[in-house]
C-alpha cells in the first residue's frame, strides 16, 4: 500500500509538471500572435489618456484665464468709489479678488454664490498666511452692522483659514468695528478701499486694519454727506 501510495503521488507529480509545461507552451504560442494586438490596445488607451488630460488641463487654464480677464476688466472699469457703488455683488467680489491678486496675494479665487458658506474670495497673502474674504457692496448711506460679519468667524474655522477679511464698499457701525475688533477680523471700509484702488498695498491696509474706518476727518466726511453710521436723515417737515 506504501510503494502504491508513492507510485501516486510521483505520477501526480509528473502530471503536474507535464501539465504546467504544456500551459507554458499554450501561452507562448498564443502570446506570440495576439502580443501586437495587446501592445497596440495598450498604445491606444495610453494616447486617450494623454490626450483628455491634455484637454482638462487646456479646459482649466482657459476657465481660469477667463475668470482673471472677467475680474481685471471690471476693476478697469471701476476706479472710482462712486462707480463701485453702482456694481453688482458679484462685480464687486470680482473687482475684490483682482486687487488682492494685484497686490502680491496668490490662489485667489472668488467662491461667492449659493452654498458659499459666507466666503466670497479665498487666497493666500504675500507672507504666507491663507485668508478667507466677505465682500458686502451696499448703498453708501447703509452701513455695515456687528450681525452682517457675524458668519466671518464660522467661516474662518471651516475654511481653516489663517486670516478673516471683511471688504466693503460703505462703513461700518461702531458696534461693527468693535465686533471685527475683538474677533480680529480685519475690517476693509469705504476709506480705505478707495486708498486701495488708487494703489495702497495689502500689507498696509492689513497694517490699518481694526475697523478700517480711516481718520476723523474721513468720518467727519462720511456723516456730512449719508449722516451719522447706522442712522437714517429724517426729512424736515414741510413747513
Amino acid at each position: 500500500m506504501a510503494r502504491r501510495r508513492g507510485w501516486r503521488r510521483r505520477r501526480n507529480r509528473r502530471l503536474a509538471v507535464v501539465g504546467v509545461a504544456l500551459l507554458a507552451a499554450v501561452v507562448v504560442a498564443f502570446w506570440s500572435r495576439i502580443w501586437p494586438f495587446v501592445l497596440a490596445a495598450v498604445g491606444l488607451v495610453g494616447v486617450g489618456a494623454l490626450v483628455w488630460w491634455g484637454w482638462r488641463t487646456h479646459r482649466e487654464l482657459r476657465r481660469k484665464d477667463a475668470i482673471f480677464r472677467a475680474e481685471q476688466r471690471v476693476l478697469e472699469n471701476n476706479r472710482t468709489l462712486d462707480q463701485v457703488d453702482k456694481l453688482s455683488g458679484e462685480d464687486f467680489e470680482k473687482m475684490v479678488a483682482e486687487l488682492f491678486r494685484r497686490g502680491g496675494c496668490t490662489k485667489v479665487m472668488r467662491v461667492g454664490g449659493r452654498g458659499d458658506r459666507g466666503v466670497d474670495v479665498t487666497g493666500v497673502l504675500p507672507d504666507g498666511r491663507s485668508m478667507v474674504v466677505q465682500c458686502k457692496r451696499f448703498a453708501p448711506r447703509r452701513p455695515v452692522r456687528s450681525e452682517d460679519m457675524q458668519r466671518m468667524l464660522g467661516s474662518r474655522t471651516d475654511f481653516g483659514a489663517d486670516v478673516a477679511i471683511f471688504v466693503t464698499n460703505t462703513r461700518f457701525t461702531d458696534d461693527a468695528e468693535r465686533y471685527a475688533k475683538d474677533n480680529e477680523i480685519i475690517a476693509i471700509g469705504r476709506n480705505l478701499f478707495a486708498t486701495w484702488l488708487k494703489g495702497a498695498t495689502v500689507e498696509s491696509l492689513i497694517q490699518t486694519g481694526g475697523g478700517g474706518q480711516g481718520g476723523r476727518r474721513h468720518l467727519k466726511a462720511w456723516q456730512q454727506t449719508y449722516g451719522k453710521p447706522g442712522r437714517t436723515r429724517r426729512k424736515k417737515p414741510a413747513s
